[in-house]
């Protein structure tokens, strides 16, 4: 099996590191191993590609990471470009298993959309091979990579047996492997890493004609980055059995995704037929 390896924070990132040395020991031997991943960091991309039109070609570099000797490359460009330019033919055979991570920080609930180590993983997905998604919770030193490096080579054997387009979301507690109580499923939840906002307006200068020229910042408070008094309650936001309850209460959690599909439900059909309908009857 040939698997690439990529992730959103940048080919020089310490977690694709871990990453990329934990499968080469795992599987020297055993699977083929590539790394393709952004030159520059690309957080919270999701499956974006950027303007493509105005681009004749995507530069790329051939990289050296510490203790790898698989191939490594960086390209000028998002994880989900380098996942598109891997899946045809633009490193090599064509990807069995797309690999993301490790992400340093989470992605669970409505921030898997937003995403780029899920979105490399989707991307993967669409044009048939599987995917696995790496996120470790946001932690300071020590940072324990290995942790969610051991779960992930354990996934690899399921994985390599799934259908084509199956993709997991993997997120892990930031704790040592011998403290983590084990892994479960996590149902995808609905709160994100953006908690709540503040707006700070400040008026702008006014030329011409009174206008509203009111601008300022938008102050973000973070999941997990504010004061102790509110640690209860954001405990409290999260569904039991969630994803994000998960890693809290100190499980690796396991999610699988799907990425953009027609849909086929009721509900897509009734909104399908009434836009139909109201066109026509212009």
């Amino acid at each position: 099996m040939r698997i690439l390896i990529t992730n959103d924070d940048g080919v020089f990132a310490p977690g694709i590191g871990a990453l990329a040395r934990g499968f080469e020991s795992a599987f020297s031997g055993v699977h083929e191993l590539v790394v393709v991943a952004p030159l520059t960091d690309h957080s919270g991309s999701a499956a974006a590609v950027g303007p493509v039109y105005e681009r004749e070609s995507i530069a790329y570099e051939a990289v050296e990471l510490p203790g790898l000797g698989a191939a490594a490359y960086g390209i000028d460009g998002s994880p989900a470009l380098a996942v598109i330019l891997a899946c045809i033919g633009g490193f090599g055979p064509r990807p069995d298993l797309v690999v993301s991570g490790v992400n340093h920080g989470i992605n669970a609930g409505r921030s898997a959309l937003h995403s780029g180590t899920v979105g490399a993983a989707l991307t993967g997905a669409q044009f048939g091979a599987v995917g696995l998604a790496v996120s470790l919770a946001w932690s300071r030193d020590p940072v324990h990579w290995d942790t969610a490096v051991e779960l992930a080579t354990g996934i690899v054997s399921a994985l390599a047996e799934a259908e084509p387009g199956t993709v997991l979301n993997l997120n892990v507690p930031a704790v040592a492997r011998a403290e983590l109580r084990g892994l479960r499923h996590g149902t995808l939840g609905s709160v994100g890493l953006i908690r709540s906002v503040r707006p700070e307006r400040t008026p702008l200068p006014v030329e011409g004609p009174a206008v509203d020229r009111t601008g300022g910042a938008i102050v973000l408070a973070l999941r997990g980055m504010g004061v102790a008094g509110d640690r209860l309650q954001e405990q409290a936001e999260l569904e039991p059995g969630s994803d994000a309850a998960l890693v809290d209460a100190g499980w690796a959690s396991l999610t699988p995704l799907v990425g953009v599909r027609e849909d086929v439900s009721g509900r897509g059909s009734g909104a399908l037929r009434a836009a139909l309908a109201s066109v026509a009857a212009v």
